[in-house]
């Protein structure tokens, strides 16, 4: 898996809420997002400035975190951020401390690999579930799991419970679909020519 560093500054919660939320806006103000660090014992509130978070935001990519806050470096992934429901800023960023010893649970991308005989019989092929959630020792999670799609006829499924990698456990229902080759008018049409 791919890392890139993320540079923080510590910050101190206020006691009372409404001094919280003010020092939250002066943060975002200034072009700083609000962080926690989650999973270390003691959870670190710290403040990274947005574009500092833009290249791992903004990516297909899954990326092992290098966090360095206030010069002290350490191993986490992104575990969760929040939108303005408007403008689409990013108001915050929870981190998740990797334990080396002990599995994370992480989404990681799928990536479809060739060609369905179904598509090749006229079908569409589509891919339902861009990510899948995985739980597993951090440093044996791939940048992208790999579904073969060759033998997939026309009308049928790769479902979660059908995939295996591994090391990993898929944490997304056994019956989900990942990927289908849907019929298309052109194959039904075909489909029926054939039958007459």
């Amino acid at each position: 898996m791919r890392s890139i560093e993320v540079k923080g500054t510590a910050r101190t919660i206020a006691e009372r809420s409404s001094e919280q939320a003010r020092a939250l806006k002066a943060i975002r103000k200034d072009n700083g997002v609000p962080c926690v660090l989650y999973g270390g014992g003691e959870n670190i509130h710290f403040t990274v400035p947005v574009e500092g978070l833009r290249n791992l935001v903004y990516t297909p990519h899954i990326y092992v975190v290098d966090l360095v806050i206030d010069g002290k470096k350490v191993n986490a992934i992104l575990k969760d951020i929040q939108f303005h429901p408007v403008k689409d800023t990013i108001l915050h960023v929870d981190f998740y401390q990797i334990d080396e010893a002990k599995p994370i649970v992480m989404e990681v991308p799928v990536q479809l690999e060739g060609l369905a005989e179904g598509v090749k019989a006229g079908g569409k092929l589509v891919l339902q579930m861009r990510k899948l959630k995985v739980k597993a020792l951090y440093n044996i999670i791939p940048e992208k799991l790999t579904v073969n799609v060759s033998h997939l006829g026309l009308g049928k499924t790769v479902k979660v419970g059908e995939l295996n990698y591994e090391g990993l456990e898929l944490l997304n229902a056994k019956d989900a679909v990942v990927c289908a080759v849907k019929l298309t008018r052109a194959a039904r049409g075909a489909a029926a020519t054939a039958g007459k």
